[in-house]
């Protein structure tokens, strides 16, 4: 039992990850300091999909899996929802490439908006 909720938190903070490389950058709009976190998150999705590398999320979440007896892909409710979305099947090199430029484009997107929008002044007393 605990195994499986384990996994199923790994599975979950997984999936806040991808959110997170994908759209942190709106946070970004916000919390300035944010970026100090998303930039490296990004770097490493972009990465992880245009070399093929395996998330270390991922083994650990099948470790768990197996470790509560479970299949890799359990009937579980939240389960059967969420690990589609992380791990689609037929996930080909090309579509990870793809899923890879889709991350750069966003974030340059993101970012390049931020640079060019005007910053409201942050000094006291200036008129």
């Amino acid at each position: 039992m605990m195994y499986s909720l384990l996994a199923q938190l790994i599975l979950i903070l997984h999936l806040a990850f991808v959110a997170f490389v994908l759209l942190g950058g709106l946070l970004v709009l916000k919390w300035r300091r944010i970026a100090w976190l998303h930039l490296p998150a990004a770097t490493w999705g972009a990465v992880v999909e245009f070399t093929g590398w395996i998330c270390p999320l991922t083994p650990l979440e099948y470790w768990l899996r197996a470790q509560a007896g479970e299949a890799s892909s359990p009937a579980d409710s939240l389960v059967q929802y969420l690990l589609p979305a992380l791990y689609p099947s037929g996930l080909t090199r090309e579509s990870q490439i793809l899923l890879g430029l889709l991350v750069l484009a966003v974030n340059l997107a993101i970012y390049g908006w931020l640079w060019r929008r005007p910053r409201a002044n942050t000094t006291r007393g200036a008129k």
